[in-house]
């Protein structure tokens, strides 16, 4: 009799499940052998093995006899293996394994024998041993590492199969529960098909890490008992060349250099490698990139632009901390200086002591930090290589009271583009300072009170400079001290007021500085006699000290000289004018101007040093209140200048009737040579006023700026002056019109005689509904006079008629008997060379279809 096993046939399968599988109807077999569709499995009928069926145990087997499994779920000190030959899950005790129970895992192919449980009775698998996995011998399959098929287009490469890998789920790696390991899988293609397989980390060769996208090589292994198809052996043939990103950090004239963002270093890259618009890129752009090495060299390659902020270098902590700087950033740099956070701070941080660098880019300000400064700042870790820095640095309010640096006050004197300077209480220098050097965000102006600190300039030793100047309270810093008591004395030498006339382009203030000269003051103290120098700016009231006068004074003493001074001046024993009158500004010059009185017969002088209030705010018209006084000379001027809520300048008693008239006389603000204030203006049309004149002043004008000559045609209406019960001109509109002699980019000229001047000037923005104005147009205006410069300009130009259209100039003559004695013959002549003859649309010369109107709604 044969062997039972005579019809068992062995064979291996392709890797690629195939379209049709074998199968082999064992049914009429003595051993009742049947194939899987894959032929990966087998299972027979017990019963016809060994002793004629007759087992030694209850489950159908005989001693020593061994089986094979497949181990399906491992815990920490038993599992389950179910069976290969038979349908049957069987326990078993970790301490049956023989071998390292590390090395065993789910899914591994085991060989055992079969014993009963002495408690339960049951089966139980015993005496295991782990089964190595049969390779098959197949060719070695090579490709890239890729997420899927559709990322990296499979390729066949020297007769190799490309598969792409999905890596291995870092986090997973030896944190996985027992008996469960991490896996990857591995997808490639073969006959226009694609497949994927499983690997773990035991699978990879000499433990090498894998990357979605990498390219490797493997075997694959078939299970043969659960027919599961893995690869094996898989090696690592070329990594996945990854993009880079970055950040443009200095671009010369045909290449550049990238700050990198996955390393602290920096790249080479030339400008034919960028992909884009080469005028756009600039420093601070961000960009991804690929490496390639050059030379020996690594440079960057395909340089790409990113959207702005996709690259970030560090992470900066939400929360405030507070230090002490340790030490200073050097203003000089050495020459040996290579490090870029060559500041350090100290601070308790988490209970420990630390000192962290900073550099000059991570103070929030350029103010100049001293050693000992108490600050606040956050910390900045480099996503890189994980280093700390102190960021966001700003000095603290109290960081005065641990440097104990000496501090100085003043008043800003002077400001400039950038920088500016103070005037020193205690220093006779004026003390130079930039404006970066101001702690307060808020701007400072002229006249604001400081502390600051003195330093020595680092280019020049003999120089000094104001830093870390904070701003002051008014009223906090004083250049005298006053002293409480008063004294009585008796004026010894008038003071005189300084000349306004000898200082036109210099201001009020600076002229009673300068020029004012001193009176002196004799009195006595604790029956000692002395005299104290004063000035005309320390008087109270608008009365002038005589020689002989008494007056009640108090003594200032300068902290920086300590020169003394009489102030707060008071006159004893005489009453000053001290009525208010009202008027109305007639003339504004650069220092000083003119008031017309109530009764607009006259003006009276003004310095802009005896205006209580800004003076930029006074325009012509404008009502005042003044004091009438009697300076040097005997001369007449208003003092205590103060504007006030606008009256009814011109009187009462507007007529209704609108007259006609010429300017006889103008004011004298437009003529100065005149002697009279007043303006004339004659009545021109036919009535019972024909021939009259009536003055005018400031506030019988409609537009108080306008400049009336002599000889224009007005219109007016009349109205009684209140106190003299005058008829006067008033809502005085002057009727002018002329031609437009030239109009160039922004500006054109009138043809109008103003004074001396032919034309008079116009800016386009003068001309009203926005019209552009050409030669020859005929036009209504308002003069202006600038008060300040003594010049006459047109505004609110209104066009009333257009001009005639210039007409095209004819050839010269010349021209035209030149072209007429040319001849074809003449080699001097100018030629018209025809490069391409025109064609149509049709490809003929001309159009032969007649262009139409298109009608809507119609097609043709």
């Amino acid at each position: 009799m044969g062997s039972p096993w005579k019809g068992f046939v062995e064979f291996t399968l392709p890797a690629s499940p195939p379209t049709a599988f074998v199968s082999a109807d064992l049914s009429t077999s003595p051993v009742g052998l049947s194939l899987s569709p894959y032929g990966r499995s087998m299972s027979f009928d017990p019963s016809l093995l060994h002793n004629n069926g007759h087992t030694a145990f209850a489950n159908g087997t005989g001693v020593g006899i061994r089986e094979t499994g497949v181990v399906e779920k491992l815990l920490t000190s038993y599992g389950f293996i179910q069976c290969s030959e038979r349908q049957a899950r069987l326990f078993f005790h970790c301490s049956q394994y023989n071998g390292n129970l590390q090395d065993l895992k789910i899914g591994d192919d085991v060989e055992f024998e079969v014993s009963l449980d002495k408690r339960t009775g049951k089966p139980i698998a015993v005496k295991l041993v782990k089964i190595k996995p049969e390779v098959l011998p197949e060719e070695r399959i090579s490709g890239q590492v890729g997420p899927d098929m559709h990322a990296s287009p499979i390729t066949k490469l020297h007769g190799y199969i490309h598969p792409v890998v999905s890596a291995i789920p870092t986090h997973l790696d030896g944190k996985s529960a027992p008996g469960q390991v991490p896996t990857g899988s591995v997808c490639y293609e073969r006959n226009g098909e694609v497949f994927y397989l499983t690997y773990t980390p035991d699978d990879v060769e000499r433990n090498m890490h894998l990357d979605t996208g990498d390219r490797v090589s493997f075997y694959m292994e078939t299970n043969k008992h659960t027919g599961a198809v893995s690869a094996r052996n898989i090696v690592l043939v070329k990594k996945k060349q990854m993009r880079c990103q970055g950040v443009v950090c200095a671009t010369k004239e045909a290449f550049g250099f990238i700050e990198r963002g996955d390393v602290v270093k920096e790249i080479f890259f030339h400008y034919s490698e960028f992909k884009g618009d080469l005028e756009a890129l600039q420093a601070g752009d961000d960009v991804e990139f690929s490496i390639k090495e050059r030379n020996g060299k690594e440079v960057a390659t395909d340089v790409r632009l990113l959207p702005q902020g996709t690259v970030i270098f560090e992470d900066i902590s939400i929360e405030h901390f507070e230090g002490t700087v340790a030490k200073v950033i050097p203003k000089v740099p050495s020459k040996n200086q290579n490090d870029p956070l060559p500041g350090r701070i100290g601070a308790r941080i988490n209970f420990s002591e630390k000192e962290l660098p900073f550099g000059e880019k991570d103070t929030k300000s350029k103010v100049t930090l001293l050693d000992g400064d108490h600050v606040r700042f956050n910390i900045s870790v480099d996503r890189r290589d994980k280093l700390e820095r102190a960021t966001n640095i700003e000095i603290l309010p109290d960081t005065f009271q641990f440097t104990k640096e000496s501090r100085e006050m003043g008043v800003i004197a002077a400001m400039r583009d950038g920088f500016g300077f103070i005037k020193c209480v205690d220093r006779d220098a004026r003390m130079f300072f930039h404006f970066s050097e101001v702690l307060e965000e808020s701007p400072l102006h002229i006249s604001d009170e400081v502390e600051f600190t003195v330093v020595p300039d680092m280019l020049s030793a003999q120089r000094n400079h104001a830093v870390r100047i904070k701003k002051l309270p008014k009223g906090t810093v004083s250049f005298h001290v006053q002293s409480e008591q008063r004294f009585i004395g008796q004026v010894d030498r008038e003071a005189t007021p300084a000349s306004a006339a000898a200082n036109k382009n210099v201001s009020p203030s600076k002229a009673k500085e300068k020029d004012a000269e001193e009176g002196v003051i004799a009195y006595e103290d604790c029956g000692v006699k002395l005299t104290v120098p004063y000035y005309i700016k320390d008087l109270e009231g608008a009365a002038l000290p005589q020689l002989g006068d008494k007056v009640e004074f108090s003594i200032s003493e300068v902290k920086r000289t300590g020169l003394q001074s009489a102030v707060s001046i008071k006159i004893l024993n005489r009453t000053g004018n001290s009525k208010r009158l009202l008027g109305f500004v007639a003339t504004l010059k650069d220092n000083f101007g003119f008031i017309e009185t109530a009764n607009h017969d006259q003006e009276i002088f003004f310095h802009y040093s005896e205006m209580c209030g800004d003076v930029d705010n006074l325009e012509l018209g404008d009502t005042v209140e003044y004091t009438l006084s009697k300076g040097k000379g005997n001369k007449v001027s208003a003092e205590k200048v103060t504007k006030v809520a606008p009256v009814n300048g011109i009187g009462e008693d507007v007529g209704t009737t609108v007259l006609l008239g010429k300017v006889t006389r103008p004011l004298r603000s437009v003529d100065p040579s005149q002697t009279e204030y007043q303006g004339l203006i004659e009545v021109t049309e036919e009535g019972a006023s024909k021939g009259q004149s009536y003055p005018f002043g400031i506030v019988s004008m409609a537009s108080k700026a306008d400049c009336l000559q002599k000889g224009e045609l007005v219109k007016f209406q009349l109205c009684t002056v209140v106190h003299t019960s005058q008829k006067m001109a008033c809502h005085i509109v002057p009727q002018r019109r002329a031609l437009v002699e030239s109009v160039k980019d922004q500006f054109g000229f009138i043809t109008y005689e103003v004074g001396e001047s032919k034309k008079l000037f116009f800016h386009v923005k003068e001309v009203q509904d926005g019209l552009e104005l050409q030669t020859g147009d005929e036009v209504e205006f308002s003069v202006i006079l600038n008060q300040r410069t003594g010049k006459c300009s047109a505004c609110n130009v209104r066009r009333v008629s257009e001009g005639p259209k210039p007409v095209a100039t004819p050839r010269p003559e010349r021209l035209v008997n030149r072209l007429k004695s040319i001849t074809l013959d003449d080699a001097s002549a100018p030629r018209l060379v025809i490069v391409r003859q025109p064609r149509g649309p049709d490809n003929s010369k001309g159009f032969s279809i007649e262009r139409k109107a298109r009608q809507p709604g119609v097609i043709d």
